[in-house]
């Protein structure tokens, strides 16, 4: 059986600088037809910064939709023409000052495939040197290290809850466990 919408008339509502927002008319494997609502996203990257000492480079930022702040891996959108490794490199910079003698993938992961197409890359990021931040206007950002085996108690005791970070702690763990 295919499972496969075909899409038979797509309604674009909004537009905006993160993502936009449509409307699709679907026609279902049953032949009946449903309205889809789709935010369309270009991308984002996610940074595993791991320091020799086995501390993971976080930072804490309020985020609106849910009403408070969130401690996070370093994270952001992947600008036009502009490759994940490349945008992992800026917003590494951007949010905690860090650059990354060595940066490599990890892994990508849909973050919510119901209603977006939002896909975050995970870089691993490791010799780090300290410098400068550089915040786009607007953000308001805390930065913290935090040794691996305490986010994974903090992981299970529910004070860590962003996707793309609790992925990344687990594969920090496996990392550093095979050190």
């Amino acid at each position: 059986m295919s499972y496969e919408e075909k899409t038979m008339k797509s309604d674009k509502l909004y537009e905006g600088k993160l993502f936009n927002l449509r409307v699709d008319t679907v026609e279902l494997p049953d032949k009946k037809y449903s309205k889809r609502e789709i935010i369309e996203h270009p991308g984002a990257v996610s940074i595993l910064a791991i320091t020799e000492d086995d501390c993971v480079v976080l930072v804490r930022q309020y985020r609106k939709a849910i009403e408070r702040a969130l401690l996070e891996l370093p994270a952001g959108k992947i600008e036009i023409n502009e490759e994940p490794v490349e945008t992992a490199k800026r917003e590494l910079k951007e949010e905690t000052g860090f650059t990354a003698e060595k940066i490599e993938y990890l892994l990508e992961f849909y973050t919510s495939p119901g209603f977006t197409n939002e896909k975050v890359y995970i870089f691993l990021a490791k010799e780090l040197t300290q410098g400068e931040t550089d915040f786009d206007d607007g953000e308001f950002i805390e930065t913290e290290k935090i040794h691996i085996d305490e986010l994974v108690k903090m992981v299970y005791l529910g004070e860590i809850v962003d996707s793309k970070t609790i992925i990344g702690i687990q594969f920090a763990k496996r990392i550093l466990d095979k050190k």
